[in-house]
């Protein structure tokens, strides 16, 4: 097993379609990062459960969150996080300021997508998602 692992970068409102993760997971990425800022209203809201949702397409979802300022004109909700491929967030972040650690587990992720093979299971003959080729 490798020490690294492929990475996919999305941004802010990248986080609210599915399609981008499944692209990055069928291209054999193993973690998808996005840089985001999500307010006072979506945070709440939207924030981990975005997050979440991602990991389901068997990666795992870090995310990465300005801290959260009050007086600022643009106020962010903050939580940075890490969530597992099976949903579950490892590492997980206030609105102030820090710094997250979580181990990558590249054989766990292995397993996940050994006892729900979803990339031989997925119904192509009804729907696909596809990138755009540059040519």
């Amino acid at each position: 097993m490798s020490a690294f692992c492929k990475v996919g970068v999305g941004i802010c409102y990248d986080i609210r379609f599915a399609e981008l993760a499944q692209i990055y997971a069928k291209k054999g990425c193993q973690l998808l990062v996005y840089p985001g800022a999500f307010n006072m209203t979506t945070g709440p809201a939207h924030w981990e459960l975005l997050q979440r949702g991602r990991s389901y397409n068997q990666v795992y979802a870090a995310t990465a969150s300005p801290p959260r300022d009050e007086s600022a004109s643009y106020v962010a909700w903050g939580h940075s996080s890490v969530v597992k491929p099976w949903g579950e967030v490892i590492a997980k972040a206030g609105s102030e300021e820090s710094v997250l650690y979580a181990d990558i587990d590249l054989q766990y992720l292995g397993d996940v997508r050994q006892q729900i093979p979803i990339t031989t299971q997925r119904r192509n003959d009804l729907y696909s998602v596809n990138s755009v080729q540059e040519g």
